[in-house]
């Protein structure tokens, strides 16, 4: 019946695709059938899992609400609801400029969601979830919330303080995830340098990614975003003792300069910043570093970016992404800085650091010609099985595509030698 479907959209971060998927389960185990990013309008219900993190992000969760309103008034279906990090945040204003929404929600507020439209009362437990993703590959959210503070970011206004889901807790929900088939986990969470110690009083990262790479089934374990600041040392020594955990780490940067580091209220310089990259290349040879860096932060200087330049030369992240500064209503920055860059010369850097990175990457990807990796194929096309190595994770990262002299199954680990490279992407032939 359509009116137990239910079609919800996720807008945003895998963050946020992770809380669908707990929404999902939810609805499924009282009968209810929901499509998780439909193309066509199929349920009597809409749920919006918005995003609020930039302007950009912003932008298109009000444009998608405002697409479904009109959809409702076309008489499509018949009830919409709103939730996120958009709604967490502006959920008076939204309610009172877009009054077509049936309800608004926070982030957090799931059983109040479920209860609503299904008028029961639901307790779940906090590792069930649905798997949206291929079934080979799922994201693990390790904790919620961060306490770092930066001075450009709305993340705290918006989830609150940090909060680690416990060791038990997580390690059941990777069982579970083992069980329904899934082989790579991408661990996640705004700050995994901080993980455990609101719950334990200690960094419980190590110990953490320990016990998960020992569980039967999990073939890859992948780390992403871990803070400069008071690193986990000791995961370097997880990452080499165990097969499974990937040799690559997302660690985002934001800057190199001190000055520039200091008014953004990182707590790291660019000499700690260097020794700290030096000594995981050292510890972990071959790993693989995603980073992200931002352009135009307010009193950035020519000097200053140029300093970036040469930073990210000499670091050659492997993986890198850049943005433009975005100013955030009631973040430190916003209250204290004047965003006096304009847009123009944002984006001219931006365009100059990233021209540089696809230089680098380029040069790296040139340099694999002849090895041989171990892929996972994540889908089929006419011409390549698109895979992907332990250095590339889903959707952010560059991809193998594999010639199609011999039939490969999705979501399985082949052997494949690299033929030819792209600045983005590798060229490669199954290893027989």
């Amino acid at each position: 019946m359509k009116k137990q479907k239910i079609d919800l959209i996720t807008l945003g971060c895998s963050k946020n695709l992770v809380d669908s998927e707990r929404i999902i389960k939810m609805f499924e185990n009282i009968g209810y059938s929901v499509s998780h990013n439909p193309q066509e309008i199929s349920g009597d219900i809409i749920i919006i899992n918005t995003c609020g993190f930039i302007g950009d992000a912003k932008e298109e969760s009000i444009n998608t609400i405002l697409e479904y309103v009109a959809a409702k008034q076309n008489g499509l279906f018949s009830q919409l609801y709103v939730m996120g990090c958009l709604s967490q945040r502006y959920r008076e204003e939204l309610s009172v400029e877009i009054p077509e929404v049936d309800q608004w929600y926070g982030k957090f507020d799931w059983e109040e969601i479920v209860s609503k439209i299904s008028s029961n009362t639901y307790n779940h437990s906090d590792y069930e979830r649905a798997v949206t993703t291929p079934p080979h590959y799922a994201y693990v959210k390790i904790a919620e919330g961060c306490n770092r503070f930066c001075a450009f970011c709305a993340i705290p206004l918006i989830t609150g303080r940090y909060k680690s889901r416990s060791i038990e807790s997580i390690v059941k929900e990777v069982k579970s995830l083992v069980s329904q088939g899934v082989k790579e986990f991408n661990i996640i969470a705004q700050d995994l340098s901080y993980y455990g110690i609101d719950l334990y009083g200690e960094q419980k990262l190590p110990q953490l990614i320990d016990q998960i790479a020992q569980i039967e089934g999990v073939m890859w374990i992948r780390l992403h975003y871990a803070y400069p600041t008071q690193f986990p040392i000791e995961i370097l020594d997880v990452i080499n003792k165990h097969d499974n955990v990937c040799k690559y780490l997302d660690l985002a940067l934001q800057h190199s300069t001190d000055n520039i580091l200091a008014n953004m209220k990182r707590h790291i310089t660019h000499k700690e910043t260097i020794n700290l990259i030096n000594h995981i290349r050292e510890k972990v040879p071959g790993i693989h570093l995603r980073t992200t860096l931002m352009v135009g932060f307010p009193g950035e200087n020519d000097s200053e970016f140029n300093d970036l330049l040469n930073f990210t030369k000499q670091m050659r992240f492997e993986r890198m992404g850049a943005f433009a500064y975005c100013e955030e209503e009631g973040t430190y920055a916003a209250n204290n800085y004047v965003d006096n860059i304009a847009q123009e010369t944002k984006n001219h850097r931006l365009n100059k650091l990233m021209s540089l990175q696809e230089n680098i990457s380029n040069e790296i990807n040139l340099s694999k010609i002849g090895n041989t990796y171990k892929v996972i194929i994540d889908s089929e096309e006419d011409e390549y099985y698109i895979g992907r190595t332990e250095f590339d994770s889903p959707e952010v990262d560059q991809e193998v595509l594999i010639n199609k002299n011999f039939k490969l199954e999705i979501g399985s680990f082949y052997n494949v030698k690299i033929t030819d490279a792209l600045a983005f992407d590798l060229i490669a032939e199954l290893v027989l």
